[in-house]
């Protein structure tokens, strides 16, 4: 007998399948939260992206164009914080791997403990019924001396569960953040970073070795090669896609045509999520509905694929 979700999507009834459990594990807070919340809070209405973009560049300039300062700040930042968990809970979403950049931590005069305490208390106030995965974030643009002296007190804390980093895959080589994410390991922090979006399947498969990392955020370029796609089946490790961030980025050239369905067929764990709901307009349920309407995916697959980030990491 197919699932509820599986009914919703063949049905094509969005409301069943945002009242089915579902996870994102791959948010960005600044730009992941809800339109209408925002919207209701500072009186701007942020349409989302309609044409397709071609870097990442581009998307930063629509971003300063049609988002501006809304976040900006201490304030703006827990804003965006908080329309992250509003958008989670009104999407049935009920595990949520989100936090902050630990630069982040100069908007708050150098106190980790004030920041997050800060996060915890949105939180519990907004959405307690969510499992928050708390996330450290890093760029990789920052000079990794900067990365080191914010995240101590971080790690310090015993309270964030992930590590990821992300920006540009060719800003600084991935071997240079290895220290860090050494030591984020022995805090017992799942380790992911952003990789395999622009870059090659080699990058993919070095940056697992180099860094070793349990996930990693994106990670489609490793469909170019059968050997990776094999090492990260073999590994479990496990691909955090954001299809229709993809495509209106122009990484892939259409949505039907995305590589998670190669990735899902060679035994590739993968999950589906949103990256900045605000620029692209899907929550995580409209990304199941999408990939299903494009034929991509038959709904008791996406039923497995839904089910993969709801399991235990460990």
């Amino acid at each position: 007998m197919p699932s509820a979700f599986e009914t919703g999507l063949t049905t094509g009834n969005l409301g069943a399948i945002r009242a089915c459990p579902k996870c994102d594990l791959h948010n960005h807070a600044l730009l992941g939260g809800n339109r209408q919340f925002v919207e209701a809070r500072t009186g701007r209405n942020v349409e989302p992206l309609q044409d397709r973009l071609n870097s990442m560049a581009e998307m930063h300039d629509w971003v300063g164009r049609n988002v501006g300062a809304i976040f900006e700040g201490w304030k703006g930042r827990l804003l965006a914080f908080e329309a992250a968990f509003i958008q989670a809970r009104e999407d049935g979403v009920i595990r949520l791997e989100v936090g902050e950049d630990v630069w982040a931590i100069t908007l708050f005069d150098g106190s980790a403990d004030r920041l997050t305490y800060a996060l915890r208390h949105i939180h519990e106030t907004v959405a307690p019924e969510i499992e928050w995965v708390p996330q450290l974030g890093m760029s990789r643009h920052c000079p990794v001396s900067a990365l080191e002296r914010w995240i101590a007190p971080f790690l310090d804390l015993g309270t964030y569960r992930t590590l990821d980093h992300s920006g540009d895959e060719f800003a600084q080589s991935i071997s240079v953040f290895k220290p860090i994410y050494r030591r984020a390991g022995e805090r017992d922090l799942r380790l992911k970073a952003h990789v395999g979006e622009w870059g090659t399947a080699d990058d993919v498969w070095r940056a697992v070795e180099e860094l070793e990392l349990d996930e990693v955020q994106h990670g489609i370029a490793a469909v170019e090669s059968s050997a990776v796609m094999g090492f990260l089946a073999d590994h479990r490790i496990r691909l955090n896609i954001c299809p229709t961030s993809n495509a209106m980025l122009g990484r892939v050239k259409s949505l039907a045509s995305h590589p998670i369905r190669r990735l899902y067929d060679a035994g590739v764990v993968v999950t589906i999520n949103t990256d900045d709901v605000l620029v692209f307009g899907q929550g995580v349920s409209e990304e199941f509905m999408s990939l299903f309407d494009t034929g991509l995916f038959a709904a008791g697959e996406l039923d497995r694929i839904r089910l993969n980030g709801l399991l235990d990491d460990d």
